[in-house]
């Protein structure tokens, strides 16, 4: 996995920054009680707002140290799909440009969490192994 280097990298310091701002400008709170709570969360949409960032901090120290990236993988693409059903569909595709708050952004970070996953490619052919 030393080839992913680059790869995880590049979605932890995403991560983080995305984790960090959250916490201190109240986005998390924001997030927590003005809309999981109002989407039928509450009471604890707070909580899983915060769970959510602090997910993301954990998996991106995981992507840098290389260690348990299966599982901090499929956790951060479990939550970029929920945001993506939930928030960014309705917005369309494009992050901006084309619109605004879409859900293109979510898609690539999925794809390449799955590349950092499966460095050597998903071999979907059973009989070759």
């Amino acid at each position: 996995m030393k080839g992913t280097f680059i790869l995880r990298f590049a979605v932890a310091i995403i991560l983080i920054a995305h984790s960090i701002s959250g916490m201190f400008n109240n986005g998390v709170n924001d997030f927590g009680n003005l809309y999981l709570n109002i989407v039928g969360f509450s009471p604890i949409g707070l909580l899983l707002a915060w769970l959510i960032k602090i997910s993301h901090l954990v998996a991106a120290v995981l992507l840098l140290i290389n260690k348990f990236i299966k599982p901090a993988a499929i956790i951060t693409i479990f939550i970029l799909i929920m945001g993506i059903i939930m928030i960014h569909f309705q917005e369309g595709w494009f992050v901006v440009g084309g619109g605004r708050n879409g859900m293109e952004f979510n898609f690539l970070l999925i794809f390449v969490l799955v590349a950092i996953m499966f460095p050597n490619g998903i071999n979907f052919n059973k009989s070759n192994q």
